[in-house]
């Protein structure tokens, strides 16, 4: 299929290849912000799709939380060098290899400890609180030896979130807001549904599923495009950190893009360093045989050759 002269033509052909809707944010360094948008924020009522909803934006909420722990580290509240065990004392003898487990193992996704969505038919009813999730893996081997291989898995960040929440005394987002999202003037991005209006956010469907999921997984972050692609720039020109060390501590520990996956909302949050441009982009339909998972990817990549192309 020929490459269309513009995002938005782009964007548009996504309606035809499965997706109810999608929202994509071009930052390209010295212009103003583009928006665009096709399909439905709710197909059910017809409401076209807005690029200033607001999104699940599932596990690109790790680069949030990756940055809470270089700042904490900077601070001296937490060291990458401890262990599990050492944060987390009852859980010693309840996850495999707790005092072998360091703090960095886990950011990393190095840890060994198993992936609690990926437990049997974890999505036909996914958990109502981390204590649920949490409960699917406890007293279950290792995957691996610590530090041995590698494995996404998102019981790492589970536990990630609990340590900082017992190092600080209060809740990991309320750190978050103050040290990043304020700073940063970032008003639409939030710990959870609870906290927002339901209006305000784009519905998500499974393909073969006629419901509305944004009302499951209602734990997850939530951002606009805007707002994650401001911390994405952020991030990668590195005004999100206090200092050059917060930078060499983050740079050591975690990445600076991420993609986000749950069912109803899939996601793409990258800086492109060539075109000096941060382009999110947000599909509001999914399956997990993966064949959406790729036209995500395709469509994405396709929109990042138009804006080479016009670049040029």
């Amino acid at each position: 299929m020929p490459l269309p002269d513009t995002v938005q033509e782009q964007v548009n052909r996504a309606t035809g290849l499965g997706f109810d809707g999608i929202i994509v944010y071009v930052d390209k360094k010295g212009n103003e912000p583009e928006f665009f948008a096709a399909g439905y924020k709710n197909k059910e009522e017809k409401i076209p799709a807005d690029p200033h909803s607001i999104f699940k934006i599932a596990s690109i909420s790790k680069l949030y939380h990756a940055v809470a722990i270089a700042k904490l580290v900077r601070e001296n509240q937490l060291s990458l060098d401890k262990n599990l065990a050492d944060y987390l004392p009852e859980l010693k003898g309840r996850i495999e290899n707790a005092e072998a487990i360091t703090l960095r193992m886990m950011v990393q996704h190095r840890s060994g400890i198993p992936n609690y969505t990926d437990t049997y038919m974890y999505w036909a009813a996914p958990k109502e609180t981390a204590e649920e999730n949490l409960a699917l893996v406890l007293d279950q081997p290792a995957n691996f030896a610590p530090g041995t291989d590698y494995e996404y898995s998102n019981t790492n960040y589970l536990l990630i979130d609990r340590i900082i929440q017992r190092v600080l005394g209060y809740d990991t987002f309320d750190y978050i807001q103050a040290k990043i999202l304020d700073p940063l003037q970032l008003k639409n991005t939030y710990a959870s549904i609870q906290d927002v209006d339901i209006d305000d956010v784009m519905s998500g469907y499974y393909v073969g599923y006629e419901g509305d999921l944004k009302y499951d997984n209602i734990d997850v972050m939530l951002a606009t495009a805007e707002d994650l692609g401001k911390f994405i720039r952020a991030l990668n020109d590195g005004s999100v950190f206090k200092d050059e060390k917060e930078q060499e501590i983050y740079s050591s520990i975690y990445r600076y893009e991420h993609t986000g996956l749950i069912p109803g909302y899939q996601s793409i949050a990258k800086y492109h360093k060539d075109i000096d441009t941060v382009v999110i982009q947000f599909t509001n339909t999914v399956d997990f045989e993966g064949y959406n998972w790729n036209l995500h990817e395709i469509i994405y990549n396709r929109i990042i050759k138009i804006l080479k192309k016009n670049n040029s």
